[in-house]
């Protein structure tokens, strides 16, 4: 948990590499406005983000409680300047509700909120965030192999995925792919609720889904489907930016069929391709 301006904020600890005190920075030329400049880390170059100026919060002047946030998300690092950094609450995906109207004025950037006794927690799309100041970082759309898009057309694929812009980026992709049948959620229970009264019909083939995401996460999702829903057959690929070591044995022992870390989005068609025997 931590602070920006008047502001309180989440950021999942799996995300968090170290938290430094604020350093000299290095400004290179045409920099975006929210970028402060970058930092050298043990051999790696950082850009350091002014999560202020990105959420467009007051900056107070900067004091000795000021850190560093440095985050990994889709195997790229940045440092998130921010005013304190308390402490770490153990919560789980349930408590995490989506927004709706308590955004504060960043429903663009808020994927959900935290009710806590003394105030509200807000986990931001920092996705979203880094991908909209440092686009060429970012995940893109990738360039796929279109040779079967004909045979892809008539799949049917639910995704799961609280982000907006990388529901986007999905969307661009496959549909480039020639999956063109795309059914999107914002979280697991959305998800598993769309597969509920789709279930009769048999509409859906396969389900990428997130870790992430409010209210019920993808480990949960997917462990409903494999072993409590009565969809063991149905493919699930877990498509997250925190797939490694424990998490990626967890989505074993979960029964996911597949598991792609961000950003490797053309690799997600390829094991679409590999699950649904697209040849």
């Amino acid at each position: 948990m931590f602070t920006v301006g008047s502001g309180t904020f989440g950021i999942n600890v799996m995300k968090v590499r170290e938290i430094l005190q604020p350093v000299d920075v290095t400004l290179m030329p045409h920099m975006h406005p929210h970028v402060q400049g970058i930092i050298r880390l043990r051999e790696e170059i950082i850009p350091v983000i002014d999560l202020a100026k990105a959420i467009g919060f007051s900056q107070p002047d900067q004091s000795s409680a000021d850190k560093l946030i440095v985050a990994e998300m889709n195997q790229m690092k940045v440092a998130l300047h921010v005013h304190s950094v308390s402490r770490i609450h153990r919560i789980s995906w349930e408590q995490i509700e989506k927004t709706g109207t308590l955004g504060q004025g960043l429903d663009d950037v808020t994927i959900g909120v935290i009710k806590m006794e003394a105030n509200m927690i807000l986990m931001l799309d920092y996705e979203k965030i880094v991908y909209d100041i440092l686009p060429e970082n970012g995940m893109k759309s990738a360039a796929v192999d279109t040779s079967r898009a004909a045979k892809r057309k008539n799949k049917t694929i639910l995704l799961a995925e609280d982000s907006s812009i990388l529901r986007e980026l999905l969307k661009n992709t496959l549909t480039e792919a020639g999956y063109e049948k795309l059914m999107f959620t914002q979280d697991g229970k959305e998800a598993l609720e769309t597969l509920d009264s789709n279930h009769d019909k048999g509409e859906i083939d396969a389900v990428i889904t997130d870790i992430e995401m409010p209210l019920m996460d993808g480990h949960h999702l997917t462990k409903l489907l494999k072993e409590e829903r009565g969809y063991r057959e149905l493919p699930v690929l877990i498509f997250s930016s925190l797939i490694t070591g424990d998490l990626y044995h967890k989505g074993q022992r979960v029964g996911a069929d597949a598991q792609i870390s961000k950003p490797e989005i053309a690799n997600l068609v390829e094991e679409l391709d590999r699950l649904l025997a697209v040849k």
